[in-house]
């Protein structure tokens, strides 16, 4: 018996200490692919006409966790991607919103803004006139860094462990798609709608490496011109082919809302936002990350390299059309083209086996209210700018003899009051937000008023759904009261571009994301087990054996380590 023992130990003792966490077989590459607004029933939602390589080799040869989340409120682009780089939850890392009312300064703050650090090319910044991100409008200048992440990356913490030898690069469309996965310590670089060229800003760089700029005279954006999105496959086989022109779907500046979509001759000045809104803009990220890949030699040197690749199409592709539409059916075709050809690249350049795969996503998302309805689901839409004309407000303004406005800002979920009413000290302030909440929670399309006086006392009800909101709460960012809307009732008003859809909600269409380990020799397994997305970068620090990032609370995904 005690050899048996003794036995069974020795095993176990090997299996750890010759386990990648250990340092006996590290991978060369780290690839973290985050697909932007992909719910977790999307890439199996048309499995039988995908192709090979794609989503297929995930599915069919890496781990796939089905039933996983995000175990924060508010789904926001910056959000989910800070969640998954840093595996805290946003009360910890900060990005609370994609924007928040800033008190000190009196304005609305975009997440990754910094006017310490403008951008390196002096074309590069955004153009407010062809931007339908509004987010990126209420930036006071083109200035970006990752200064208001409050926590360390895996991708900082990868670095800081072996001296800044690992080589760490982020990409995509979004400048906050690159900027959260690329951390404090890496190098992020995004697509500018204004110049479409990849651009950074001076926290990262002093000027451009050679490849960038011979990659950016191509005039990589004016491949496009002349050209059109066209459906892939046979019209008779999409689920939504008779669905080609729905009256909830957006035209963006004449791009249209039936295929053929025109990107016109490139002379537009609405053209490089149309390549966003198509799986053109993957194309574009596509192309730039294989260059970087070959440039910096990610994955040729001693010390394990991170490469993260954010893909924004699906997002774009779902609040203009809705997730149930002919083009993003299409699109998520295409995409599964795009991962094929990433990868067969990446094999050809460092090795699958050498380099360890994790693809997820910042959110899902809501379908469009009118498709819904069609089916006979409720749905609708909801416009906070006339909350402060409501009778009840006029109610509390009266009961707490508040003259001129009482709500400065609505940046969703968060509702903030004004300075005034906030620094009135004859005005208890855990009073007047209970009052708020009793009246808001009477508005058409509002589920859940929670104040932050409660979730400062931590004495609500302990179920998921507000431990979703207390995972949101940081107390210097978040607002006076977060606003929960009912399932499938949201706002769809972007500045005044009307669009089918808009996540941003705690319920499942907005946290279900797929998790995805692949590669490295790992072998396929499919687990049904809840998961959250904190524990993605808990579970790559774990597997290179290596502190998990400052505000970590996520858990190592055994089925990883066990291999």
């Amino acid at each position: 018996m005690n050899n048996l023992i003794l036995s069974r130990c020795a095993l176990l003792f090997a299996a750890l200490f010759f386990s990648p966490a250990y340092g006996a077989v590290k991978p060369k590459l780290i690839l973290q692919i985050t697909v932007d607004q992909l719910r977790g029933d999307q890439p199996t939602r048309y499995y039988d006409r995908l192709g090979e390589g794609g989503f297929r080799y995930l599915w069919e040869s890496g781990i796939v966790y089905r039933d996983a989340h995000h175990a924060h409120a508010n789904t926001e682009t910056i959000v989910g991607h800070t969640t998954l780089a840093t595996g805290a939850h946003p009360a910890a890392h900060g990005m609370v919103g994609n924007l928040w009312f800033d008190r000190e300064s009196g304005f609305t703050v975009y997440n990754v803004e910094d006017t310490n650090y403008r951008l390196l090319s002096k074309d590069g910044g955004v153009d407010a006139s062809t931007e339908i991100d509004p987010t990126q409008r209420a930036a006071r200048g083109d200035g970006r860094s990752p200064a208001a992440i409050l926590v360390t990356t895996f991708a900082d913490e990868l670095r800081s462990n072996n001296g800044g030898k690992s080589k760490v690069i982020g990409v995509s469309v979004k400048d906050r798609g690159a900027i959260s996965m690329a951390g404090h310590s890496g190098t992020a670089y995004w697509f500018s709608k204004a110049s479409g060229e990849f651009v950074t800003s001076t926290y990262y760089l002093s000027q451009y490496p050679d490849w960038v700029i011979n990659f950016n005279s191509t005039q990589p954006a004016q491949k496009f011109a002349g050209t059109s999105w066209e459906l892939l496959q046979d019209r008779s086989s999409y689920v939504f082919g008779d669905s080609d022109n729905r009256e909830w779907e957006t035209d963006v500046a004449g791009f249209g809302r039936v295929f053929p979509h025109s990107f016109g001759d490139g002379t537009s000045k609405y053209f490089n936002t149309w390549l966003t809104l198509s799986p053109a803009g993957d194309q574009l990220v596509l192309d730039f990350a294989k260059r970087a890949l070959v440039e910096e030699q990610l994955g040729k040197g001693d010390a394990t390299d991170y490469l993260s690749v954010s893909f924004s199409a699906t997002d774009y592709v779902g609040h203009v059309f809705g997730p149930s539409s002919l083009e993003a059916e299409d699109n998520i075709l295409r995409l599964d083209r795009t991962l094929a050809e990433l990868f067969a690249f990446i094999d050809e350049q460092v090795g699958l086996d050498n380099t360890l795969i994790v693809l997820s996503a910042d959110h899902g998302g809501p379908d469009a209210p009118g498709y819904l309805k069609s089916l006979g689901i409720p749905a609708g839409y909801i416009d906070p700018d006339s909350w402060d004309k409501e009778t009840a407000i006029a109610r509390i303004r009266e009961r707490f003899r508040i003259k001129g406005p009482l709500i400065e800002a609505y940046e969703h979920p968060y509702l903030y009051f004004s300075d005034k009413v906030k620094n009135d000290k004859l005005i208890d302030q855990e009073i007047l937000e209970a009052a708020v909440v009793e009246e808001l929670s009477r508005f058409e399309g509002v589920s859940l008023a929670v104040s932050s006086s409660a979730l400062r006392s931590g004495n609500l009800p302990d179920t998921e759904l507000y431990r979703a909101v207390i995972n949101n709460f940081n107390s210097k960012r978040s607002g006076d009261v977060f606003i929960v809307f009912e399932p499938n009732w949201f706002i769809n008003d972007f500045d005044g571009l009307t669009v089918a859809s808009t996540h941003g909600s705690p319920w499942a269409y907005d946290t279900y994301v797929p998790i995805v380990f692949a590669g490295a020799g790992l072998e396929a397994r499919t687990v049904d087990r809840r998961v959250q997305t904190i524990d993605v970068a808990a579970t790559l620090s774990a597997f290179m054996g290596i502190k998990p990032p400052s505000g970590s609370a996520g858990r190592p995904l055994a089925e990883v380590l066990e291999q």
